[in-house]
């Protein structure tokens, strides 16, 4: 349990779920040839945990004291595992997430993508040394990561094959996964901001300079209240443009039960939250949220078969 916890398992398992239901709920799905096959794209996904996994484990190496202040049942490296092991197993899982992307670059010649899995390991490491401790900067870097997790799917899968798709139809699927990115950049930032306010203490005691620091904690509560109400407004928006529409009515209502309302109600209740255990069931309500808004994009492939000919 002591390893699961090291890597966050959850939300490891989160980030695979995520590709894999845009994989085969959708992009299968799709009049349109994909670049990878299921044996690469296992391999892409097998990549992106490892180093998903390095970023958490290097991240726990470098807030053992914040974690110690703020919820110290949890402390993980220094008190269940030491610090060499958990750089072993770092190293580890980077050096190997790293060697699949060179393979998998090479594999559909695109070399030069081996770039970018670099790029994120570098990335990984200074958000959890340094980034994390600017504010706003670490939660916009590790909420764009989430949402490159998702358009990596377009580079590896519609990129190396565009010449033999008909390009209305690889713009069209592309669109949808960058308005899935946008949603889990944006649902994430905010999740971000709050567990920056769950941690408040132990980040003060270690002068980590994020923005509920800065600002404190009611100003920071407006912020992410004035967030969560506009990203709800405009998924309604969203959801009577393109949505409300045969059979995807059922999309909508599923979005409305889902998504939406429980980003109004995140909205109240971080409004006059004080107390970390409040910031708790809202970061929770927030990773629910991304679960099942990821989701949808299954339930709407299912209503209208090729949503690419909606």
């Amino acid at each position: 349990m002591k390893y699961l916890k090291l890597i966050r398992f959850p939300n490891l398992l989160l980030l695979a779920f995520m590709q894999v239901i845009f994989r085969f709920g959708f992009l299968e799905k799709q009049n349109i040839i994909l670049g990878l096959t299921q044996f690469q794209f296992a391999l892409l996904v097998l990549s992106s945990v490892l180093l998903a996994a390095g970023g958490y484990i290097i991240n726990n190496i470098f807030d053992q004291e914040i974690d110690a202040i703020n919820k110290t049942k949890k402390v993980i490296v220094g008190k269940l595992i030491s610090e060499e092991k958990a750089y072993y197993i770092y190293s580890f899982c980077t050096i190997c997430g790293v060697a699949l992307g060179m393979y998998l670059s090479n594999s559909i010649q695109k070399p030069a993508f081996l770039s970018l899995f670099m790029f994120i390991a570098v990335l990984l490491y200074f958000y959890a040394s340094t980034l994390k401790s600017i504010p706003l900067l670490g939660n916009i870097v590790v909420s764009g990561l989430v949402a490159f997790s998702v358009l990596i799917l377009a580079l590896f899968d519609l990129y190396p094959v565009l010449e033999y798709n008909d390009f209305r139809n690889s713009s069209v699927v592309f669109s949808i996964l960058k308005d899935y990115a946008i949603f889990a950049f944006v649902v994430n930032l905010i999740r971000e901001i709050v567990k920056d306010c769950e941690d408040i203490i132990g980040d003060k005691a270690q002068n980590c300079k994020t923005l509920a620091v800065i600002i404190g904690l009611d100003k920071t509560n407006k912020i992410c209240s004035a967030l969560l109400l506009f990203s709800s407004i405009y998924l309604i928006y969203y959801c009577f443009t393109f949505l409300m529409f045969g059979s995807l009515v059922y999309a909508t209502i599923y979005l409305f039960i889902t998504v939406i309302a429980p980003m109004l109600y995140c909205a109240i209740l971080v409004w006059n939250a004080e107390e970390s255990k409040q910031y708790h069931k809202i970061s929770t309500i927030l990773k629910l949220i991304l679960f099942f808004g990821i989701l949808s994009i299954a339930l709407t492939t299912y209503l209208i078969p090729n949503v690419s000919h909606g």
